[in-house]
């Protein structure tokens, strides 16, 4: 389950990726073709004044000169028709130029253009081998749970096995450098059930990290099934964080300014998110569909990371997401704001 799972969010990251390649390459394109209809326009407007001067130079040329001469005509006048014409002539020479320079541009245009075209026909083909991969792989996952799905429903209900995962994530904090403790406090009563409507923005998350308590939002919107510190129904230990119900495929944010530090597959949380916020503070995004970042990549508040899923084996479509202060679980719900 873990390759389909990782092949899964590869594959969606990759077709995230190709979908704004494609759009980068129709807006040129775009852009091209908008250049290509202005120089069309220059092109029939300068056809237009060739067109005038000619008739203008056919008529003027018309007057023999050695007749005005011979019937006595003003020689000034002669010479202000002989300057007159020389400058139509100059006039259709520049115009002439010009309509040369613009033919070639416009050559150019379409040459990028097609370049252009075929870019798009090249992404269009990545797009539909990523979109046949993604449902090869999406057929194994359901083949896997299919066949794994008694073993997981007993696994989820076995106290050591909760235990196991929550020791595996306390270990991967761990090796980031974060000191875990255990939370202290009695569990708190559940209470009724809240909704998330608030995701991150870009305009929430400045400053220090310990200084946007009550400021931050949720990182998707949904329902709140479990709360930090309630027991779990399968007894023994209690709720680190808390889990939202999610549609598959929601987008995941960050919910402030950092760095990602882990970005991979982790069993009981599936494809896992940690973004480190300094100070000692991380924020765990679990359960994903799909991961878009690698590690070492800066993240802006509001910034897509993940795809909502249900890896890990999680039998509901949804976020599990943690906060944590040197290594210590922290209520999430004490650092949001919900609507």
């Amino acid at each position: 389950m873990r390759e389909t799972e990782k092949a899964i969010s590869e594959a969606n990251r990759k077709l995230r990726e190709l979908a704004a390649e494609r759009a980068e390459a129709q807006s040129a394109l775009n852009q091209l073709n908008a250049q290509s209809q202005q120089l069309s326009a220059r092109i029939a407007t300068q056809q237009a004044q060739l067109g005038r001067l000619f008739t203008r130079q056919y008529y003027a040329g018309e007057t023999d000169t050695l007749r005005h001469l011979l019937s006595g005509n003003d020689p000034n006048q002669l010479a202000r028709d002989a300057h007159y014409l020389s400058l139509l002539s100059r006039a259709k020479a520049d115009l002439i130029r010009n309509l040369g320079g613009i033919l070639e541009e416009k050559k150019r245009l379409a040459n990028a253009a097609r370049v252009k075209s075929e870019e798009l026909a090249a992404i269009e083909k990545r797009q539909h081998g990523e979109r046949a991969e993604l449902v090869e792989q999406q057929k194994k996952r359901q083949a896997v749970l299919s066949r794994l799905s008694d073993r997981i429903k007993a696994q989820r209900r076995e106290v050591d096995k909760l235990r196991r995962d929550e020791k595996r994530l306390a270990r991967l904090i761990e090796g980031l450098g974060r000191i875990v403790a255990k939370p202290k406090g009695a569990p708190r009563p559940q209470g009724p059930a809240l909704r998330n409507e608030r995701t991150p923005d870009a305009a929430q998350g400045d400053g220090a990290f310990a200084q946007l308590k009550g400021r931050l939002s949720l990182p998707t919107r949904g329902e709140l099934a479990n709360r930090f510190g309630t027991p779990r129904q399968e007894g023994g230990t209690t709720w680190k964080g808390v889990f939202i119900r999610a549609q598959n495929g929601a987008e995941v944010k960050a919910i402030a300014p950092g760095r990602i530090v882990f970005s991979d597959w982790l069993r009981g949380f599936g494809n896992l998110a940690i973004v480190d916020h300094g100070d000692g503070y991380l924020s765990v995004y679990g359960n994903n569909e799909s991961l878009f970042k690698a590690v070492g990549q800066p993240v802006k508040p509001g910034e897509v990371i993940a795809s909502v899923g249900n890896s890990g084996g999680n039998p509901e479509t949804g976020l599990y997401f943690e906060l944590r202060h040197l290594g210590q679980p922290l209520d999430p719900l004490r650092w949001v704001g919900l609507k």
